[in-house]
């Protein structure tokens, strides 16, 4: 039997965008056990519903992370609306689904850039965050804001998109989809990223459901599950359906992110299609009562918003369970048995977001 060492990974490391730690059990070059260690920038953000009223929590929530702070807002606020019985606009649902369709293509071309800056590709790095530069001007034009959009709010949305505009944007995006498409394609046909990712990282579909993988780390392995398909906002009405590769390994996993950020565009298009004049919120009165479990679909995962009330404007508890939390335990699998160097790579397949574990 080799001799085992413990070599610690992280928090800071060159490859690595994330402030994620792990302790690697290796024998020779062999990973033979991955321990992870977490809390490196917790917040406390979740005892802030016992300070701010359940209004103004919209602004703690999307604030628990940058890339998906949009649907971290709005799935918050479909938590209290279920406890309020409030009937959000059908406008509404459909500005938060392209909303939250923008989100999903900014932060699958962030991991695109910093999976091929991984590689040494940095070019394709630079192109990456180029075009998603184009896509974070769309939503500063529409919201304001770029990294916090404050779009979202409890009964609906507070930004409108008018038919002039929304036309202009369609024309932009696609534009940048046949680019986006390019720079996906270049990545997945390089021989080095087949053979560095290729039969490595791999989790099988009965691995992916015990240990509760989500998102795109769970469709990689075959399991057809997506909570978008539960017809949230208005995804029943635009027609969604899965992205699921049946691979398991790491490739697998990049071209999910490839198919799914295609499909983010041809969702905007849809909605602006169906989309019709309506107000944009209700008035808001009174206080949430009750426990409610809002379900959404992050670019990494499923998130959930659990929310408690006690018919105060302060409410009596707010957990939330992100993606990353629940991909570590598939990733620690995916890391036993594997390569040193393979190690950085596996990560970043499972997109990693420690400001949404950490919070």
């Amino acid at each position: 039997m080799s001799e085992r060492t413990i070599i610690p990974f992280g928090p800071q490391h060159p490859v690595l965008p994330e402030p994620i730690h792990l302790d690697l059990v290796v024998e020779d070059e062999k990973v033979v056990e991955a321990i992870p260690s977490i809390g490196f920038i917790h917040r406390g953000l979740e005892r802030l519903v016992e300070k701010k009223d359940f209004i103004d929590f919209v602004y703690v929530a999307e604030r628990i992370c940058g890339i998906c702070s949009f649907i971290h807002g709005l799935t918050y606020c479909m938590s209290i609306e279920e406890l309020m019985k409030i009937d959000v606009p059908e406008r509404a649902h459909y500005l938060r689904t392209i909303w939250s369709e923008l989100s999903r293509i900014h932060s699958h071309l962030l991991w695109l850039g910093l999976t091929a800056d991984s590689f040494g590709f940095e070019s394709m790095f630079m192109q990456s965050w180029r075009l998603r530069e184009y896509i974070l001007d769309i939503i500063e034009e529409t919201t304001g804001g770029r990294v916090i959009f404050g779009s979202a709010k409890i009964g609906g949305v507070r930004r409108d998109i008018s038919p002039e505009k929304m036309a202009e944007i369609i024309k932009k995006l696609r534009g940048y989809q046949k680019d986006v498409r390019a720079l996906f394609e270049e990545l997945l046909k390089d021989e080095t990223v087949k053979h560095r990712m290729k039969g490595v990282g791999l989790l099988s579909k009965e691995e992916a459901k015990s240990l509760g993988a989500v998102g795109p780390m769970l469709r990689a392995s075959g399991v057809a599950q997506d909570i978008r398909m539960m017809g949230y906002a208005s995804y029943a009405k635009i027609g969604f359906e899965p992205v699921v590769e049946t691979g398991g390994d790491c490739f697998a996993r990049c071209q999910v992110r490839a198919r799914e950020t295609d499909a983010s565009f041809d969702m905007i298009y849809r909605c602006a299609e169906q989309m019709k004049e309506g107000s944009l919120d209700v008035k808001v009165t009174g206080f949430p009562n009750g426990e409610f479990f809002a379900r959404s679909e992050q670019p990494r995962g499923e998130v959930i918003y659990y929310a408690k009330a006690n018919g105060t404007k302060f409410l009596e508890r707010m957990r939330v369970r992100t993606p990353t939390f629940a991909n570590i335990p598939p990733l620690l699998s995916t890391l036993r048995g594997c390569q040193l160097a393979d190690v950085p790579v596996i990560i970043l397949t499972i997109d990693p977001c420690i400001s949404c574990a950490e919070r």
